[in-house]
């Protein structure tokens, strides 16, 4: 057994949905227990945190019109398909994204739903029942875009909505689903999509409401060079500018991407503590760029991990996404600054920052008993030396086991009540029905 904590080496004791006490070499639990679990073939991490997803986007994979292009061209090819999305197709993609997270050891999933067309008002309801059907953390993220392409901005009218309509949704979601303190299940967020498909007014009064409600902040930011430009001719100013000056620029707030960056940028986000959900397989299918993130470390901003949006991405696979973020920063800034610790240490205890938590993200007593079991017998292993070394580097994809509060979920690869076979024939009549319609 394997784990990543330090002095657990015999093993971790739980009751009810926390941990409380791990035991080091030599020793025997003081904590009174009735049930032992074998691990010693496992390697355990703690739970890993989904810090940026879209989960409706399962349903327009590698999808032939958006394949090839750069951002912008990209979301083009595809908004006019996610205005035809119905909300079982919505259930099924959410249920799907989930589901795949859970089997790559993800328990805690954020998501930036902003498509809104007539009919979907719910949409993030439906997210948030889906997420308690399957006992997987999340953190909901009432996304919007108000700027339609006739109003200068990039979405088409079809799927943007009024400022009334959309800070009155995000109040109601926050006093039906939103929980505080420790061990929180579902939590709601505030998200306007991006500079380029929201009004600077939205911008500004979603920080009051979150002020107000005591909320987490969330959009796109600095993804790309196109987006400066657009910033610098529409705003006179580069997005960061635009961030803090529509009161975004706090530790309240976490961005995806956060690539395009200067030295003077990147001092700003870490003073004010501002998280970054770094979505390196994205960024490489999208030909984004790179996010700095050792620098942006280094100046105090919180670093997690988000898989993003599975048309971009192509995928939900947390631990995947360790493997290419530890290659991607290794590539970009040498096997001396970037450590496999390192990207884990990205998707546990960094992307828990993002989010605000403070009950999840490590495996130490007091926290969330979250965990990911990983077994090391798969031909990709065999001959391995370090085993937390070895689920990074040799690319481990899926999870053994998975407990999220103490609570089993997924046992020998499979999910509690979930056939996933009816599952994926489901999903993929949706995926089909909304690309043709």
């Amino acid at each position: 057994m394997a784990v990543l904590a330090v002095g657990a080496e015999r093993g971790i004791v739980i009751s009810g949905s926390e941990i409380v006490e791990l035991v080091g070499a030599g020793r025997e639990p003081t904590t009174t227990y009735d049930q032992v679990f074998d691990a010693a073939a496992h390697v355990i991490l703690p739970g890993l945190i989904n810090t940026h997803h879209h989960f409706n986007q399962t349903l327009t994979r590698a999808f032939g019109p958006a394949l090839d292009q750069p951002l912008f061209p990209w979301l083009q090819a595809l908004y006019p398909v996610w205005a035809r999305l119905t909300p079982e197709q919505l259930r099924v993609a959410a249920r799907l994204a989930m589901c795949e997270l859970l089997l790559s050891g993800c328990t805690t999933t954020a998501d930036h739903h902003y498509v809104f067309p007539d009919g979907l008002a719910d949409a993030i309801d439906i997210e948030a029942e889906t997420a308690l059907s399957l006992g997987i953390r999340a953190v909901l993220t009432r996304g919007s875009m108000s700027l339609s392409k006739e109003d200068g901005g990039l979405p088409p009218r079809t799927v943007v909505e009024d400022e009334d309509r959309i800070l009155g949704e995000s109040e109601r979601l926050a006093s039906q689903w939103h929980e505080t303190g420790p061990g929180a299940a579902i939590q709601i967020a505030l998200a306007p999509c991006s500079p380029f498909s929201v009004t600077t007014s939205l911008m500004r009064e979603t920080a009051v409401l979150a002020e107000r409600l005591d909320l987490r902040l969330h959009t796109h930011l600095a993804e790309t060079e196109d987006e400066a430009v657009f910033c610098l001719e529409t705003f006179g100013c580069r997005p960061l500018d635009y961030l803090e000056d529509v009161g975004w620029l706090s530790d309240r707030t976490w961005l995806a991407h956060g690539i395009h960056f200067n030295e003077n940028e990147i001092a700003r986000l870490g003073a004010a503590g501002t998280g970054i959900a770094h979505c390196p397989s994205s960024n490489m299918i999208l030909a984004s760029g790179t996010a700095p993130v050792p620098a942006l470390e280094a100046a105090g901003a919180p670093v997690g991990l988000g898989v993003d949006g599975s048309a971009s991405a192509d995928a939900s696979n947390m631990i995947q996404e360790v493997r290419l973020a530890f290659q991607l920063q290794r590539l970009k800034h040498g096997a001396e600054t970037v450590s496999h610790i390192d990207a884990l240490r990205w998707a546990t205890t960094g992307s828990a920052r993002c989010l605000g938590r403070t009950d999840i993200g490590a495996v130490a007593p007091g926290l969330q008993a979250d965990l990911a079991f990983f077994r090391l017998d798969e031909p990709r292993f065999s001959g391995f030396g370090d085993p937390l070394a070895a689920l990074v580097l040799c690319g481990a994809h899926r999870a053994d086991k998975v407990m999220v509060g103490g609570r089993w979920i997924v046992e020998d690869s499979v999910i509690a009540g979930v056939d996933l076979d009816a599952l994926m024939a489901a999903h993929r009549e949706a995926a089909r029905d909304l690309q043709t319609a």
